[in-house]
C-alpha cells in the first residue's frame, strides 16, 4: 500500500548554481510583497494567468501566501518554492500545484521580479525544480500553462526542457472580458527527461570548453 502524501520526504531545500530555493516560512512575507509591488506591472500584464497580481498587494497578503504555503507543503498539496540569490534577495518563485500523487503528475507555475529577469535566474529555477520533480519525486508529467501572448514565460518553459503539447483557443477569460488562448507545455519522464540530461551536458560540455 502506498503510503500518504504527508509522509512523503520532500526536501525543504533546493540548490543551484546561484540559487537557494527553499519552502517558504513565518517571517518571509515581507520580502515577497516588495518583490511584488516592483514586479506589479509586469504581472498585471496577464490576468487571465494571474489574477491574484490584481488585488491591492499588501504584507499581510504576502504573509499570508508564505504561511498558507508552508502548511501545504506540509500537506503535500502544493509545494512552493521561494528563490534567494546568495545576497539573500528574494528573486522568483516556483511551484508545483494541482498535485495528483497516484500517478504522480504535476503542474509548475513561476514568477520572476522584474530586476532579476533576463538573467537566466528564472529558468534557472524551473529547471531545478523539474528535474526535482521527475527524479526524486517520480513524476510521470509536469506541466505549464501560460498565456500565448506571454513570451518570456514560454520561453522559460522551453529554456527549461519542456515541449509545447498544443494551444487551447479561447480557453481563458480576462477580468476585463477578453478571452486568450492558453500554451501547454510538459515533460514527460522518461522521454522527455533524457532529452534534458542529454541538453544539459551538452551545456556543460560547451562551458568547458569556453573556459
Amino acid at each position: 500500500m502506498n503510503s500518504p502524501a504527508i509522509l512523503r520526504d520532500i526536501p525543504r531545500e533546493l540548490r543551484t548554481e546561484r540559487l537557494t530555493l527553499r519552502c517558504p516560512r513565518e517571517g518571509d512575507g515581507i520580502r515577497v510583497h516588495e518583490a511584488v509591488v516592483e514586479s506589479l506591472a509586469a504581472l498585471r500584464a496577464w490576468p487571465a494567468s494571474l489574477p491574484w497580481a490584481l488585488a491591492e498587494p499588501s504584507r499581510d497578503a504576502s504573509e499570508t501566501f508564505c504561511r498558507e504555503s508552508a502548511a501545504r507543503f506540509i500537506e503535500r498539496t502544493m509545494l512552493v518554492y521561494l528563490a534567494f540569490d546568495p545576497d539573500g534577495l528574494f528573486v522568483a518563485s516556483t511551484s508545483l500545484h494541482n498535485i495528483d500523487w497516484a500517478i504522480p503528475k504535476f503542474e509548475i507555475g513561476f514568477w520572476c521580479r522584474t530586476s532579476r529577469q533576463r538573467q537566466g535566474l528564472m529558468t534557472e529555477a524551473v529547471r531545478k525544480l523539474l528535474d526535482h520533480a521527475t527524479g526524486e519525486l517520480h513524476a510521470k508529467r509536469v506541466g505549464a500553462l501560460t498565456d500565448e501572448k506571454n513570451l518570456a514565460s514560454r520561453a522559460v518553459c522551453l529554456s527549461a526542457g519542456m515541449r509545447l503539447e498544443g494551444v487551447l483557443r479561447n480557453e481563458r477569460r480576462s477580468p476585463t472580458g477578453e478571452l486568450r488562448n492558453t500554451c501547454v507545455y510538459a515533460t514527460v519522464r522518461d522521454e522527455d527527461r533524457s532529452l534534458h540530461q542529454a541538453n544539459t551536458k551538452a551545456r556543460m560540455a560547451s562551458r568547458k570548453r569556453k573556459e
